[in-house]
């Protein structure tokens, strides 16, 4: 039997389940060991990523602190929908409801590359806001 290849909501979705699996236990092994995890970029150059506040955000989500996960970083709440939403997609796709995805035309991965861009730009933005960095 071949491995069906999965969309890109799929793909995303996927890691938002291992993400929330992951924000879970995330509080415990910080905790215990006294690790975290730093945002490289920050880290090294005091500008945050578009990605940074996402663990948090993401530990936030799971404890039901939706206005804290909004706060750290608001595209945990796309990223959480991906996750609810994959299951039963990929559920429904394997009992063949649905049809197998279909690959994007060029004209369409190029419209979504753009929408990707303006979301990390957005995000990026944000963190800006947040965290206090200005060009100053």
């Amino acid at each position: 039997m071949p491995l069906r290849n999965f969309s890109v909501p799929e793909r995303i979705g996927g890691f938002g389940v291992l993400a929330a699996g992951l924000a879970v236990v995330w509080p415990a092994v910080t905790t215990s060991s006294g690790v975290g995890l730093p945002c490289p970029l920050r880290t090294l150059t005091g500008v945050p990523c578009p990605a940074c506040g996402l663990t948090t955000a993401a530990v936030a989500l799971v404890r039901g602190q939706a206005a804290a996960a909004f706060h750290a970083n608001p595209v945990i709440f796309g990223l959480a929908a991906l996750a609810v939403a994959v299951g039963p997609l990929v559920a429904f796709r394997a009992a063949g409801v649905l049809a197998p995805p279909r690959p994007l035309s060029s004209a369409g991965r190029r419209r979504m590359g753009w929408w990707a861009g303006l979301l990390a730009t957005a995000s990026w933005l944000f963190q800006l806001h947040r965290l206090g960095v200005s060009w100053a």
